[in-house]
């Protein structure tokens, strides 16, 4: 007696099920899918119990006609798709033919649909058993409705691996959510237990795009979001990125589609975690919307049932350009363009309120040009005669580090010249005080700002130091007379192993030795900084790293050690003209919205909120 067997039809179209539809979302996913790629422009979703008891879909895409709506529920049956040459290069989110197959031999299914507004309409229904089809005439507008009840009413196993209502309506919202976040221009409505959840109207404007990603991503994220349009080789990045410091505790904000297909892909994470990996505090997740459009003959979505998987041809290129475009689009942050976008968030018509939505002007994208004030010729008189207008960023970019020493000369003549200065005032202000060592407070256009003195220079010490060790020119200051430092026999062994290392860092250590070194020479921009707990961290960093081709990929951990060391510290007292000169620094250099490690580094306090405080005018 053989014992290969072919299986049945519904054994087989069970078994892909179980690939294919997991839980009640799973089933939403496949036929809003189904829905767009028939060109609807309107999709109303209903379910009851979670949508274990009932799931509606109703579209007014095309509809199918007669002749096919009974192989419509076959395995492997799909227009999408024809032969190789279109599975190379699938441009429809379905394309297998095997989701209403699925759903019928696990649930009861109802299927109608018409192809023209005459309101004559035929449905199809399965009940999973035998997988027959009754077809029957049933009045319908142009379009389809599916109807699916009693999900896993004939696999009772799998109906115990369901979670409560609230649990996998949850998981049903979630799709609903990603696939309304994928087309603009479709309307969205969804009822839960009789009762309307959502009502996202469609629209293709980019203050109603920014609308819609308000719904269903929360007014906070539009509010902290920098949005990007860049297009480079082929391949189109855009959309929104959250500022570092509206990070989340999980990764459920974080939406990515490829050519409108929403996906979850390490490739795409690796990249994006790399673009914030020194601007995100520790354990902390990063927020996007961001959409990446490429060649569909470059990208295989073939990989697996549930389509989130894909795989790029060239996965080299398309994560250089997510990084490099993500990496820069933070960097241009401003404390200007930050400021300007908080002022808009007080005008900004909230979600609920879309009749204005068409007065808000959008963000700036990343990569425009900053404005630059008056008050750079006042404060930068020097470098702007010398560089010329044209060159101004550049010449106050490569201006000198200032030390912040504890100068006892009087800030009278600064102030003088700061409060005659015409034209804007800098997006950080100018400075009044000092709070305990620790704040600076300064006064800007819109109110009071408080700038954490020791993270702000460590960012401005860590960038300024990445800059010069890419260039490899970091400046290094012998020191006159030597610093013993006792060590371990380990760390000195590490760095009498490592010379080529700690000379690109600006540093020349001498084994004087079993357990002791001699420090010879420290980088200039550290000048000040604790010598031998500057030198034990650094050779801590470089023990843990290893070999020199892992050192490469972190030495910008180093570089932030060594900012650490070199900023200024609590309970300095510093002058207002050093507090200015700190502000400028932090207008000018990019990132300065947060510190190495992630933590924000400066906040502002707006004269309304102050009001508030104090219940003026109440």
């Amino acid at each position: 007696m053989s014992k290969i067997k072919l299986l049945s039809p519904r054994l087989a179209n069970q078994i892909a099920a179980g690939e294919v539809v997991e839980r009640p979302s799973s089933v939403i996913k496949e036929l809003l899918e189904n829905s767009l790629d028939a060109g609807a422009t309107r999709l109303d979703v209903e379910v009851e119990d979670g949508g274990v008891k009932l799931m509606r879909v109703r579209d007014n895409g095309s509809g199918i006609d007669r002749e096919d709506l009974a192989l419509a529920l076959s395995r492997h049956a799909t227009s999408k798709i024809t032969d190789l040459e279109d599975l190379e290069a699938v441009a429809t989110l379905g394309f297998r033919g095997e989701a209403l197959a699925s759903i019928s031999s696990v649930a009861r299914l109802a299927l109608t649909s018409a192809t023209d507004e005459s309101g004559a309409g035929w449905q199809v229904t399965a009940a999973g058993r035998d997988m027959e089809t009754e077809l029957a005439p049933a009045p319908h507008p142009q379009g389809a409705t599916v109807e699916v009840r009693d999900l896993f009413f004939n696999t009772p196993a799998r109906r115990k691996f369901l979670r409560t209502e609230k649990t996998e309506f949850n998981h049903l919202e979630d799709v609903v959510k990603r696939l309304a976040l994928s087309r603009y221009d479709v309307s969205f409505t969804l009822r839960h237990n009789g009762r309307a959840i959502h009502n996202w109207r469609g629209g293709a404007s980019q203050p109603e795009r920014e609308r819609r990603v308000a719904q269903v991503c929360g007014p906070a994220f539009m509010d902290n979001a920098v949005h990007l349009d860049i297009e480079r080789a082929g391949l189109r990045l855009w959309g929104w990125v959250a500022l570092p410091t509206f990070s989340r505790s999980q990764a459920d904000l974080q939406h990515f589609y490829v050519n409108g297909r929403s996906i979850r892909d390490k490739l795409v994470s690796h990249a994006v975690r790399q673009a914030y990996q020194d601007v995100l505090y520790h354990g902390r997740h990063p927020a996007f919307v961001l959409y990446l459009e490429v060649d569909p003959a470059t990208v295989d979505v073939n990989v697996h049932p549930t389509k989130h998987e894909v795989r790029f041809r060239d996965g080299r290129t398309v994560h250089n350009f997510i990084f490099s475009s993500l990496h820069h689009a933070l960097a241009e942050v401003s404390p200007g363009e930050r400021l300007d976008h908080q002022a808009q968030q007080y005008q900004r018509p909230r979600a609920d309120d879309p009749g204005q939505m068409s007065q808000q002007a959008p963000m700036p994208l990343a990569g425009s040009a900053r404005p630059v004030g008056d008050w750079r010729q006042n404060y930068f008189p020097a470098a702007m005669q010398a560089a010329g207008g044209e060159q101004a960023d550049t010449a106050i970019a490569e201006a000198p580090t200032p030390s912040y020493p504890s100068a006892t000369a009087s800030a009278h003549p600064v102030m003088d010249e700061l409060s005659s200065a015409e034209g804007e005032i800098p997006p950080l202000g100018f400075a009044i005080a000092q709070l305990k060592g620790i704040y600076i407070l300064a006064e800007n256009a819109q109110g009071l700002i408080i700038v954490d003195m020791h993270a702000a220079h460590e960012r401005i010490t860590y960038e300024r130091m990445k800059t010069a060790f890419a260039g490899g020119r970091i400046q290094a200051q012998p020191l006159l007379v030597p610093v013993t430092l006792a060590v371990s026999e380990k760390e000195a062994y590490c760095a009498e192993e490592h010379p080529e290392t700690f000379a690109a860092l600006g540093f020349e250590l001498q084994r004087a030795g079993p357990e002791s070194l001699l420090i010879r020479q420290i980088p200039s921009i550290l000048h000040g900084a604790k010598v031998d707990q500057l030198v034990r961290d650094v050779l801590s960093d470089i023990i843990e790293h290893g070999s020199s081709e892992r050192l490469a990929h972190h030495v910008n951990e180093i570089l932030s050690t060594m900012a650490c060391h070199g900023s200024v510290r609590a309970n300095r007292k510093l002058t207002i003209a050093e507090m200015n000169a700190l502000l400028r620094d932090m207008e000018a250099t990019e990132r300065s919205g947060q510190c190495n490690h992630g933590r924000p580094t400066w906040t502002l306090q707006s004269l309304d909120e102050l009001d508030k405080l104090f219940m003026r005018g109440q």
